[in-house]
This record gives structure tokens, C-alpha cells and sequence, in this order.
């Protein structure tokens, strides 16, 4: 046995051998170690479903390459997987079902994923078995179908012992120790005792230069051996099988082909063939959560007692559907552990904190994940980036405020939801509110609707003060929501008179210290501001794509506040960390960085009437000149105080009017807050929530981290050469010239439907060819039309091309437009006073 590689895949599931498949392929020397035998935690039990069906753009990436590497198998390893093609019916019994089918498709187009839509007369016609009076359509997958996992597994681990990764069962781990260079992780033999799998004497260590973990329900005990926070939590899931079928038998016998997998995703569930017979596997509310904190050593390829009344409404529903189904007696039932994340995507990245161990966990849907998860990841190993970006699977998405209540609770809401409608302004709203900050009460008594954040409880946009309790759930959809009439005052009173946004939960970070400067000039690729002034800059990755933008403040010559997206503070925070440690060893110079989040709130005030809100409460010497272009210019911060309250004041605005962002100390928020409003009693201060300010800043053709901004495209192709500084040294420069231009980020003026408007999944089209895909959308209330940003390909990025956007499964007109279509020389956000 080996006892040094480069990379340890832990965990010998479907997800950890095509791990260790896809490194070995990639000419890593690998060993894979499982505790148990290959495919005996949730492996064993799953339904084996391929669904290709996804909202996001990177988890359709996965999900495609899975279904296309799995039929490629069995000619290489000689095993044959399983894989049965038979197609994928995802049926609707409304229309709003129907619209979020019309979404997907657009997204589904970007990538590539065959589908159609079928009519109910059309399923009717195909299969006869299904009831179709009460469907409004369905949408059809040709392209896959289900597998039988424990074969693909297999096949994944002979085509991974072929590439020379040996793999090892019966062991377990039970350390690890980062030496500085690489990991020593300590196993134990396990043995069989009287059914029991149990720790031998036998103890040894191996030696890894990379670790990766894909231990599923055992997640737990993985996160407590590496001193960190895993939200992966598996929660029931039960799915029952009948007896033949006489009805379905006749079909076969007939020479039918078999049946696609059936989703009645109104009815939350799926059913598929099953020797004659069909399975069931419902979606319901009320499934447990299980092992939060540990898997007991007793559990092998178990599973749970039965509950099948909390699944009674699922299968009435079936035998709705399909008719024949209700005779039919009920032949074998499983219930066991599918574990989940709070938002349904799996844990794949770097472990927060720590260097060179993975994390491959949290997979509700493993193996439709499994084989794009290993070939994504080991891109990121190897590579140091992927081709896709991989920040929505990232674990450092969930910081160090997430418990363990939280994820239980909230991976059973996200089982509950796979079948509920996913409607891009979706708020689910279990374990909330959790984090907010102190005028929260006050915002949600004026009417506030919130959404949540990295935990963080943000102002969506602001209803009727008297809003009876479900108001916002009743208001989504995938069209224009009933929020969509207050998102447009509240983008027009910004344009035409003065709005507060409350930002507190942008990530804020300090960074100082004798080393800060060089440290951030080689970290960033722009310029360093001034004493006094701030400036927008990138840090790239590897390849030379942004890994993360931040709004840097000089405070001092060298003290400087970064500001970042709110959604990501761990995962800002640990890769500026990581840099800056990297950059204390190879320099000796100190950077001291402390997140003070927590410490600072964020209102933003903007409009053209800001001056005249802020003028009564500010307090300085010479009051009437403090906030005029020459004692505080454009792109400067400087502290102030308004009232009792001091104020960390900077000119800047996402909206692109005249305003401020006002950091100020949390603790003095409802004072600030409560100042505020009065001021604006007499200049008609609209509060303003995060939807609109998604629209106005669309129409300065601000790119925003996580659409335009991402790991799969530098900073060039989202066209901002202006933040680039070619002239000094820094990380990812060379990868990012010699990216070239793949792709442009451009604005597009959209005469879209009356009733919708684009949420950023939509393809682009020039004639018949598909040129590119938006990444943000929305409203212009500038413009009075729909408003997108998004990449296209160079030779379509010049402004004044015409080109066609899918919306609702029509082709609209769309022109790409300068960027900054609203006020492109910036005189509104300069104006003097």
C-alpha cells in the first residue's frame, strides 16, 4: 500500500471515485481510501436519477457532463453502468409551472441541453398510461434518464484503478496534520465484528500533498477532524416500489419503449419503471433531518423505519396520474439519508482556513453530480481554476455564524422545495431572521420585505406598511411579481429625488500594517487611491479571471478598508487572508487584516435631492460647503458627522445619482437611521430595497460580483481596462493577457413582453446563431423597457448591434448599447452644490 501521493480522496461513493478518476486522469498519483466498501453510504440506495433540470448555469454544466461522461464507460472500462436512456418528463399542472419551464429553457439553451415541450395531447399520445386532462404541458429530456449507481461507481473505480489509483476499503480516518508542505492523515484498519463494522489495532499514516474529502453522511465528523463548519446534513428520503404493473406489462409487451422518468413536479414527485412495476419518490414536507452530529457506528448500508403517512398525499397523487398504478400492490420501500446544504447546491472547494484540502460534500443529487463534480474539481486542482465559475458551489459561501440548527433546518426545507416552484425572487423562509442589523424592525415596520444574505436579513424592496403576513410569497413570480410596481417608484425616486438603501451587509475588511501597501499593489491589478480616496479594483485567480472586487478606502498610508459583496465575506476573507500570508513569507513585511463586518452599518443615500437630505444634520465648521465637489469630491471618503453620529462618508453611488455611502458604527444605526428620516420628511426620502438598486445599476453598467464578475472571465472580457493598471506587477496579470478575449460584457436595451422581464439566464441570439447569454436583468425605469448586461461574443459587442433575446420561449429585439446608457459622463454623480 502507498504511504505518500499527491492527492488522498476520502470517501469511495459515486462523487469520490469519479474524483479520483478525473485526478488520475489529469496524471496525479492517487489513492482513495473508504471506510466501509465502495458505494455503501447513499450510493447503495439512490434511485440512480439523472435529471438534467437546473436553475444554475454552473450546476447544468455539472449535471451535462455527468450524463455525457457516463455513457462513455463502458468503452472504456468494459463495466457497463446501467445507464438507461430513456428520457426525462417533467410535467405541469399550472401555468406558473409553466413559465419556470420556460426559464429553464433559456438557461438550458446556454449550455447546450437538448429538451422540448410537449403539449398534453402530446404526452397523451406518447404514453397513454399518464393522465393528462389536468396538465397544462410538460418539458421533456431525451438525453437522459437514470443509472444504476452502484454500477457506475464500480465503473468509476475500475477506470480510476486503470489510470494507477489504488483504492483502499476498510479504512478509516481519524486526522489530519498540515505539516506546512502537505498532510499526514491517520487511518485505522476496519473490521466485521458480529455485523459491525469496528476499528482494528491496526494504525497507519499517509502522506498527501492534497486531500479531498467526499464523505457524505459522515460530513459531520469530517468537519469536527478539520476544526471547521460543514452545513451538509442529510435529511430523510423514502421511495417505494409496487408490484408489476398488468397495465404497464401490456404497454411493454406491445414492443413500447420504456417510459420515461416521470415528474409530476407539482405533485413533488418522481416515478419511473421498475421491473414491471414503477417507484415512487415523493418530495414531502415534514422529512428529518439525521446525524447532525454523527453517523453511529452501527449504521452501515441501513436504513430507517418507515413513515408512510407523511408520504400519503405524494402517492395518492400517483395513483392519480397514473391510473393503472391503483390496483397495483406495494413490493419494497426504502428510507434512508440523502444528504443536503441549506441551498441544495453541494460543498465543492476549498476548505476555509486551510491549505490544499477539499471539500466534495452536501450532495442531494450525487449522482447526477458525481461524474461533473470530479472533472470540475480537478480543473480547480490541477489547474488552479475551472473553465466554469465555481463560486455557487464554493463551501466558503456559508461563514462561521452558521450552526448546526441552522443547517439542520434549513436542509429540510431545501428536501421539502426540490419541487416547489423556484421562482428567481424566491425567498425561502425557514431559520429567519437570523443575522440583522439594528433597524431592522424599523425598515420592516415602513414595510420592508426582506431577503436573506449570507444570513443577513436585506430590505428586497419596501410593500404596504400594513402588509398582511405570506404578502412577499404571494408576490413571486416569474414574471413581473406583485413587488415589481414598488421596485419601480423606488428606482424612480432615486432618479428623481432621493432614496436610502441599507447596505450593512456588504463585507468589510481592514487591512494595515507596514506591509499593507506592497502587499495590495501585487494582490489587486489597479492603482492604490490616495489618502483619502477610494477605487475599484479586482483580485484575479490563477488564470487571470476575477476571483473577487473590492471597493478599496485608503485611510492611511497604510490602512485601508476593503468593501465587498455581502453574499461572500468567508469566501473574500479567506482568500485575502491566504494572500496575505503567502505575502508575509516571501516578503517578512506584516499585513494585519480583521473582518469588521459586523462592526460598521452601510446606508446608502442617492439622488439628486441627497445634498438637501443630509445638509440639517451634518455638523462642521463651515456646514454649507462640507458635501460641495470641492471639499468632497467624487471618489473620496472622508468622516463626518451628522448629528451625535459619526460618519465614515463616502462619494460614491451604485445607482449613478449624486450620493454618499454612510459607514457608521453599528451600534449607533437606529440613531442614524431615525435622523435620517426625519431629515427626509421634508425632501420626500423613499426607502429603497436591493431590487431596485439591481435595475439602476444596470443602467450605469455596473457589473456586479457573481454575474458579470466571476471566475470564467478576466476583466478585460467584462470590458474594464480602465481598473486595470498594465503597468505594475500583479497576481494573475500574465494569465490574464494571455486569456485574450474569449467573450465581452455589454449592455442591451431589450423591447421585451409587457408582462416579463429577463432575470440573467436568458441566450442570445444573432439570426439563427447563438452569440452569448446575459448575466443580470431587469427593468429601466430610465429607459421604459426591459434592461440586461451580459457576453457576447467580440464581434457583436460593438454598440448598436441588433440582437434577439429568448424570453418565454420568443425571440425579442435587443440592442447593444454604450456602456453607461444613463448618464454616460457621469454629470448627474459629479454635480456640484
Amino acid at each position: 500500500m502507498k504511504t505518500h501521493v499527491r492527492a488522498l480522496v476520502v470517501g469511495g461513493g459515486a462523487v469520490g471515485t469519479s474524483i479520483a478518476y478525473h485526478l488520475a486522469k489529469a496524471s496525479w498519483d492517487v489513492m482513495l481510501l473508504e471506510r466501509d466498501e465502495l458505494t455503501s453510504g447513499s450510493t447503495w440506495h439512490a434511485a440512480g436519477l439523472l435529471p438534467l433540470f437546473n436553475m444554475s448555469y454552473a450546476t447544468t454544466h455539472i449535471h451535462d457532463y455527468s450524463v455525457r461522461f457516463y455513457k462513455t464507460l463502458e468503452a472504456e472500462t468494459g463495466l457497463n453502468p446501467g445507464f438507461s436512456v430513456v428520457g426525462n418528463l417533467r410535467m405541469a399542472q399550472t401555468d406558473a409551472r409553466m413559465d419556470e419551464y420556460r426559464l429553464y429553457s433559456t438557461n438550458a439553451e446556454c449550455v447546450g441541453i437538448e429538451h422540448e415541450f410537449l403539449t398534453p395531447a402530446e404526452i397523451s399520445a406518447r404514453w397513454p398510461l399518464v393522465r393528462t386532462d389536468d396538465l397544462k404541458g410538460a418539458l421533456f429530456h431525451p438525453t437522459d434518464g437514470y443509472i444504476n449507481p452502484a454500477d457506475v461507481t464500480q465503473a468509476m473505480a475500475k477506470g480510476a484503478r486503470q489510470r494507477g489509483v489504488e483504492i483502499v476499503r476498510r479504512c478509516q480516518v481519524d486526522g489530519y496534520r498540515w505539516t506546512g508542505s502537505e498532510w499526514v492523515v491517520s487511518c485505522t484498519r476496519m473490521v466485521e465484528r458480529g455485523g459491525n463494522l469496528v476499528p482494528s489495532d491496526e494504525r497507519f499514516e499517509i502522506t498527501a500533498e492534497h486531500v479531498v474529502t467526499a464523505t457524505g453522511n459522515h460530513a459531520q465528523r469530517t468537519a469536527r477532524l478539520l476544526g471547521v463548519k460543514i452545513p451538509a446534513i442529510p435529511v430523510e428520503h423514502q421511495y417505494i416500489v409496487t408490484e408489476p404493473d398488468p397495465a404497464l406489462q401490456a404497454w411493454r409487451k406491445a414492443g413500447h419503449a420504456e417510459h420515461p422518468v416521470l415528474r409530476d413536479a407539482d405533485a413533488k414527485w418522481y416515478v419511473r419503471e421498475e421491473r414491471g412495476g414503477w417507484i415512487l419518490g415523493p418530495y414531502e414536507r415534514g422529512a428529518p433531518a439525521r446525524f447532525l452530529y454523527d453517523v453511529p457506528e452501527s449504521f452501515r448500508a441501513d436504513l430507517f423505519p418507515l413513515d408512510l403517512e407523511r408520504i400519503e398525499q405524494e402517492y395518492m397523487s400517483m395513483l392519480h396520474r397514473l391510473p393503472s398504478s391503483e390496483n397495483v400492490g406495494l413490493k419494497d420501500d426504502f428510507n434512508g439519508p440523502i444528504c443536503y446544504t441549506p441551498d441544495g447546491n453541494p460543498l465543492v472547494g476549498p476548505v476555509p482556513g486551510l491549505r490544499n484540502m477539499w471539500l466534495a460534500e452536501g450532495f442531494s443529487f450525487g449522482i447526477t453530480a458525481a461524474g461533473g463534480t470530479g472533472y470540475y474539481l480537478a480543473q480547480m486542482m490541477v489547474a488552479g481554476e475551472a473553465e466554469i465559475d465555481m463560486a455557487a458551489l464554493d463551501p466558503r459561501r456559508y461563514g462561521s455564524w452558521m450552526t448546526t440548527e441552522y443547517a439542520a433546518r434549513k436542509n429540510e426545507e431545501c428536501y421539502e422545495h426540490v419541487f416547489i416552484l423556484h421562482h428567481p425572487d424566491e425567498e425561502r423562509e425557514a431559520c429567519r431572521p437570523l443575522r440583522t442589523a439594528p433597524a431592522y424592525d424599523r425598515q420592516k415596520a415602513l414595510g420592508a420585505q426582506f431577503g436573506q444574505v449570507n444570513g443577513w436579513e436585506r430590505p428586497n424592496y419596501f410593500g404596504p406598511p400594513d402588509a398582511p403576513a405570506g404578502f412577499d410569497h404571494d408576490a413571486r413570480s416569474f414574471r413581473r411579481g406583485g413587488w415589481w410596481p414598488y421596485a419601480v417608484e423606488e428606482a424612480r425616486a432615486i432618479r428623481e429625488g432621493v432614496g436610502l438603501i441599507d447596505a450593512s451587509a456588504f463585507t468589510k475588511h481592514l487591512v494595515r500594517g507596514p506591509g499593507a501597501t506592497s502587499f495590495l499593489d501585487g494582490f489587486t491589478c489597479n492603482k492604490l487611491p490616495k489618502v483619502g480616496r477610494i477605487n475599484l479594483t479586482y483580485a484575479l485567480t490563477d488564470a487571470g479571471t476575477v476571483r473577487t472586487e473590492y471597493t478599496i478606502m485608503r485611510l492611511g498610508e497604510d490602512a485601508y478598508y476593503l468593501v465587498s459583496a455581502g453574499a461572500w465575506t468567508e469566501y473574500d476573507g479567506d482568500f485575502l487572508r491566504k494572500a496575505a500570508e503567502d505575502f508575509m513569507a516571501r516578503s517578512g513585511a506584516w499585513v494585519d487584516i480583521h473582518d469588521v463586518t459586523t462592526q460598521w452599518g452601510v446606508f446608502a443615500v442617492a439622488g439628486p435631492k441627497t445634498r438637501e437630505l443630509l445638509a440639517p444634520l451634518v455638523r462642521d465648521a463651515v456646514p454649507e460647503t462640507v458635501l460641495s465637489n470641492k471639499r468632497f469630491p467624487w471618489l473620496s471618503m472622508r468622516g463626518i458627522e451628522l448629528k451625535m453620529c459619526s460618519v465614515r462618508a463616502v462619494r460614491v453611488a451604485y445607482t449613478g445619482e449624486l450620493g454618499w455611502e454612510l459607514h457608521h458604527p453599528i451600534e449607533m444605526q437606529n440613531y442614524l437611521f431615525d435622523q435620517l428620516m426625519a431629515a427626509g420628511e421634508g425632501v420626500g426620502l423613499k426607502l429603497v430595497g436591493a431590487r431596485a438598486q439591481n435595475w439602476l445599476r444596470q443602467e450605469k453598467s455596473y457589473r456586479a460580483f457573481g454575474t458579470e464578475l466571476g471566475r470564467d472571465a478576466t476583466p478585460l472580457e467584462a470590458d474594464l481596462p480602465r481598473f486595470v493598471d498594465m503597468s505594475k506587477n500583479f497576481h494573475g496579470k500574465e494569465a490574464m493577457a494571455a486569456t485574450g478575449i474569449r467573450a465581452k460584457c455589454v449592455t442591451l436595451l431589450i423591447d421585451g413582453p409587457a408582462d416579463a422581464d429577463p432575470w440573467g439566464k436568458e441566450a442570445l441570439y444573432h439570426g439563427d446563431e447563438k452569440v452569448g447569454r446575459l448575466t443580470s436583468g431587469g427593468y429601466s425605469v430610465a429607459f421604459g423597457k426591459q434592461i440586461g448586461m451580459g457576453y457576447v461574443t467580440p464581434d457583436r459587442a460593438v454598440p448598436g448591434t441588433r440582437l434577439k433575446l429568448r424570453m418565454q420561449r420568443q425571440l425579442w429585439d435587443a440592442e447593444v448599447v454604450e456602456d453607461s446608457p444613463y448618464d454616460p459622463a457621469n454629470a448627474r454623480i459629479r454635480i456640484d452644490g
